[in-house]
């Protein structure tokens, strides 16, 4: 599952990670304090892209 920042849309996709992140980590398991590598919104910004 995809999900997208509400701040800037940048999409979270498991298949395509930002640095740091291993392939096919599921958004529910990364850190809390995960921010979005483009704005820095918090996880709380995604929702799951539709």
């Amino acid at each position: 599952m995809r999900y997208e920042c509400k701040v800037c849309a940048w999409i979270y996709d498991p298949e395509n990670p930002p640095e740091g992140v291993e392939v096919d980590t599921a958004f529910e398991e990364l850190p809390e304090d995960f921010i979005c590598p483009e704005c820095g919104a918090t996880k709380e910004e995604f929702v799951v892209e539709e």
